[in-house]
């Protein structure tokens, strides 16, 4: 399949120049690219390599002298990454997945499958789930009993979806999602070493034997439109109400959702991102990879957290946070210039306390 550059700019809403009918089959990066790809060179760093490889045309930044590169072509834009974007959506043409249902496939009679849907092989879809128009379902896939999927939904191989979950539409699930398992909740007949220690800050007691006994999981999860998950993301059923998870946010791979967790819209969560159950996270809210959230706070709106970030505690909206546990990030950065002073400052401390006991000695 090819994509002419007039096609490509419209997809992007860019600016076509040159032979716009020229034809590309791939993106490549520019010292690679071979006379059938169209090399991404959207910043001048980039387009210095443009003469290692055979491309004849490229995206470039908005106002560059294509012509002085050797072009045949060139799409410019003023935004590349967001460039990037369209241009990724059009040439991606997703899993192979045949139309219509597939032989080895196991659907419940009272299963409703939508108008247009792909259901691949070895997909199980239980009973009383309905599947939207146009989804796309590739192998290995179980959705349990009455899970709603809307429509426009491709779920990669391997996935798992629980009873009684709800999403939306335009829903993306990479391979090993798991949406729907039972919540990480336990509790003791006795008073916990956990409750003690929380309610002393550190001292147990008296510390006896006790035995773990599952709190089961009643609740389910709900997720809005437009949510993609990655691979590996687990997401826990609430115990009673659904844990949520709000329209258009992205879940990166290994991200865990704990049970009656909310996450709120347009959120990113990047990868192994942990958020503990009875959480509830804001719009807009930014966790880099390895954050961490501890149970029963509140994260606000537009909060973002650096990679590695430790939340203990309430985070007011709009609040930018480093660290563990989570200060401001401008705090944190004074935090580790003092420790990284600290060496020198205890040399310094103990001259001064050398010299103050020698003059104590005189006197």
């Amino acid at each position: 399949m090819g994509f002419t550059i007039a096609e490509i700019a419209a997809a992007l809403g860019a600016e076509a120049v040159g032979a716009v009918e020229t034809s590309v089959t791939h993106a490549s990066e520019p010292g690679e690219a071979s006379a059938d790809a169209l090399a991404l060179a959207m910043d001048p760093k980039y387009a210095e390599t443009l003469g290692q490889g055979k491309a004849r045309v490229a995206i470039l930044w908005k106002g560059a002298d294509w012509q002085a590169l050797g072009l045949r072509a060139a799409v410019l834009v003023e935004r590349p990454r967001y460039a990037m974007s369209g241009l990724t959506k059009l040439m991606d043409p997703g899993p192979e997945i045949a139309p219509g249902i597939h032989s080895t496939a196991i659907i419940d009679p009272a299963a409703d499958i939508g108008e247009g849907a792909a259901i691949g092989p070895f997909v199980v879809i239980g009973r009383g789930v309905r599947i939207g128009p146009g989804a796309r379902i590739a192998s290995h896939v179980t959705v349990g009993e009455a899970a709603q999927i809307g429509q426009g939904a491709l779920i990669h191989s391997g996935a798992h979806i629980g009873a009684h979950v709800v999403i939306g539409d335009r829903f993306i699930a990479q391979p090993g999602a798991v949406v729907g398992s039972d919540g990480f909740s336990f509790v003791t007949p006795e008073k916990s070493g956990v409750e003690k220690a929380r309610e002393t800050l550190g001292d147990q007691g008296e510390i006896t034997g006790q035995s773990w006994t599952r709190i089961h999981s009643l609740g389910a999860v709900e997720i809005g439109d437009d949510v993609e998950v990655g691979a590996n993301v687990t997401i826990d059923r609430g115990t009673i109400r659904p844990t949520r998870i709000g329209r258009g946010s992205k879940l990166d791979n290994q991200v865990h959702i704990g049970h009656n967790v909310e996450v709120g819209e347009d959120c990113l969560l990047c990868g192994q991102v942990g958020i503990a159950g009875s959480a509830k996270i804001g719009n807009r809210v930014v966790l880099g990879g390895q954050c961490g959230v501890s149970d029963n706070i509140f994260v606000g709106d537009d909060v973002v957290a650096g990679g590695a970030t430790k939340i203990f505690t309430n985070a007011p909206s709009g609040r930018v946070l480093l660290g563990s546990p989570a200060v401001k990030m401008d705090s944190h950065v004074e935090i580790q210039k003092s420790l990284r002073r600290l060496p020198r400052m205890m040399k310094q401390f103990a001259e001064l306390q050398k010299a103050v006991s020698k003059r104590g000695q005189k006197d």
